[in-house]
């Protein structure tokens, strides 16, 4: 992939995504950002050179213009999650996440691009791998994951959108290549030394931390690093700051 390649970037008003637009322009990356709202991006975000800011709600685009802002994207990166509110917890839209992922990759899929478009999808650790590949993870928490997943639509809808990812769109789609990327407790701070592990390493009931500019960083090196690309593609990588880890 060039070293300055065009993102198309899905939830960057929040906070992990004010992260990963700070850290994508600094790298030289070209950024088109679909936001709710362009006022709540700081000013000094929203001058920066190579940025593009779309004010629009992602599911109110009609196939064609969600088409015309994909094309010519090398990847697409989305921080998209639900607001920790009443509203935003039992309120409409209970698949936002679910319904970003299909829509995006059927836009992918169908502007045909000439070499995978990188997907980088970022979720949590509450997610579970496929075929019960986090060791870590025993029955107590799988159960109670389950019960969090049926009470709370967000615990739902990021489990269906990385499931749909792996199982709908899998390893072998000619458009789309992804990762879904699994930080734990998200904190403020700068970028440090942070691990990245192929399974879980901490307990659901005791997290590690994981900071939000590293976060930022991590997805940087995967769309300007094709050995990391190659390492991590179609895989559920959990992020955690170094000094945080129990392993």
């Amino acid at each position: 992939m060039t070293e300055r390649p065009t993102v198309l970037l899905l939830g960057g008003t929040g906070r992990t995504g004010q992260c990963v637009l700070d850290e994508l322009t600094k790298r030289g990356a070209r950024v088109r950002a679909i936001v709710r709202s362009a006022s709540r991006l700081p000013p000094e975000l929203r001058s920066r050179p190579g940025l593009e800011v779309i004010e629009a709600s992602l599911l109110d685009l009609s196939d064609e213009e969600l088409e015309r802002h994909v094309r010519g994207c090398d990847a697409v990166v989305s921080c998209l999650g639900h607001v920790m509110s009443v509203r935003g917890v039992f309120g409409a839209p209970r698949d936002l996440v679910m319904q970003a992922a299909a829509r995006i990759t059927k836009a992918v899929r169908a502007v045909a691009p000439s070499r995978p478009v990188r997907l980088v999808w970022m979720t949590s650790v509450s997610v579970n791998q496929p075929e019960r590949r986090d060791h870590r993870r025993g029955g107590f928490e799988r159960s109670f994951m389950a019960t969090l997943r049926f009470l709370l639509p967000p615990a739902k809808d990021n489990q269906r959108a990385a499931d749909y990812l792996s199982s709908a769109v899998g390893v072998d789609d000619p458009s789309v290549e992804w990762v879904v990327v699994r930080p734990d407790s998200l904190i403020e701070g700068e970028v440090g030394t942070y691990s990245v592990y192929e399974e879980l390493v901490d307990s659901l009931f005791s997290p590690g931390r994981t900071t939000m500019r590293n976060i930022g960083h991590f997805m940087g090196d995967l769309l300007t690093d094709d050995v990391k690309w190659s390492s991590w593609r179609g895989k559920f990588p959990v992020i955690v700051d170094r000094d945080s880890a129990t392993t």
